[in-house]
């Protein structure tokens, strides 16, 4: 496919909206509303008792508090695994000594253009979280029952916690 047009028509400091229209040069076209965004890491920190570290915040754009797998946007520049140590540090104090990257996928590749890189993190050490003004965060830990226990009762309905906690039990067997 190749993109004939592009014209940017909302920008704000998360993302920005394109319209653009793209071609196969055989006669298929497409045109579509893009929302463009840098990326995300999200952090699964698992600690020594295999326990995984959720953090709680209200979620304007689902009108409610989630409990989810810690994440951050990707700084200009900035690579996935350098966001997810800096994101984790600042939302949940916590720092990782080891770093495995789980998956990288687009939640929403229909018209989003986010790709999100999940690392699960381990042999942590416990510090003091420094949450962006705007953020109000909890951070618990629970066990994978726990989290079986809320996905089934539709409490835990984030999707990148959902496919980096099932990933992350599938490749432990």
């Amino acid at each position: 496919m190749k993109v004939l047009a592009s014209k940017k028509v909302y920008e704000c400091g998360l993302f920005s909206v394109c319209e653009e229209h793209a071609t196969d040069g055989k006669g298929y076209d497409i045109a579509r509303s893009i929302v463009k965004h840098p990326g995300s890491a999200v952090m699964m920190a698992v600690d020594a008792r295999g326990r995984i570290l959720l953090v709680r915040q209200y979620r304007l754009p689902a009108g409610r508090y989630l409990w989810e797998l810690p994440a951050g946007r990707l700084d200009p520049g900035e690579k996935p695994l350098a966001a997810a140590r800096r994101e984790l540090a600042e939302e949940t104090g916590y720092r990782a000594r080891s770093w495995k990257k789980l998956v990288h996928f687009f939640p929403s590749p229909g018209y989003v253009g986010e790709a999100m890189t999940i690392y699960v993190a381990t042999d942590l050490t416990a510090g003091e979280a420094q949450p962006m003004e705007d953020e109000r965060i909890e951070c618990r830990w629970f066990t994978l029952k726990e989290i079986d226990a809320m996905i089934d009762a539709g409490r835990l309905a984030d999707g990148k916690t959902i496919i980096g906690v099932s990933l992350w039990r599938r490749r432990r067997r």
